[in-house]
C-alpha cells in the first residue's frame, strides 16, 4: 500500500511525542492511517529539520532528537521519501511562493509525489501549493 499523506516536520514531532497539539482533523487521518495499516510518508529534508531544531543545544522539543530519530527508524507506518532531482526541480518551479527551503522541500515532495501535506503552517497553507490536511 502506498502512502497517501506527508507529514510537515513539526506534525511528525507532534505526533511522536505531543499528540495533543494536533488537530482533531490531523489526527483522525493519522488514526485511520494506522488503523488501516497504511504507510504515512514524511521527506527526507524532515530528517535534517529535525536534527537541525531539535538537535544538541535547542529545546524546542520534549523527546530528545535521538529518541525522536530512534522512534523514526522503528515505525512500520512510516515511509521516508528521498529528495530527488524531480523534487528540486519542482523547488525551482514554484518560485519564491515559500522562503523557507525545508517548506519549499517539504511541498514540492507533495506535489510530485501526489501526497497530502498534513500541516499547520500557515505559509504554507495560504500558498495553495498543495492539498493539505490542518
Amino acid at each position: 500500500m502506498s502512502p497517501r499523506f506527508l507529514l510537515d516536520t513539526h506534525i511528525l514531532v507532534h505526533w511522536l511525542s505531543a499528540q495533543k497539539k494536533l488537530s482533531r482533523e490531523q489526527l483522525r487521518v493519522l488514526r485511520e492511517a494506522v488503523r488501516h495499516r497504511e504507510p504515512v510518508a514524511i521527506s527526507a529534508i524532515t530528517l535534517l529539520e529535525i536534527a537541525v531544531l531539535f538537535g544538541e543545544g535547542h529545546t524546542r522539543a520534549k523527546a530528545p532528537t535521538d529518541e525522536l530519530f530512534n522512534q523514526l527508524e522503528l515505525n512500520p507506518a512510516l515511509h521516508i521519501v528521498p529528495f530527488t532531482v524531480e523534487i528540486a526541480v519542482e523547488v525551482a518551479a514554484i518560485g519564491g511562493a515559500l522562503r523557507d527551503p525545508a517548506d519549499r522541500a517539504i511541498v514540492c515532495t507533495a506535489r510530485v509525489h501526489g501526497f497530502r501535506l498534513i500541516t499547520s503552517d500557515r505559509r504554507i497553507i495560504d500558498s495553495n501549493l498543495v492539498p493539505i490536511v490542518i
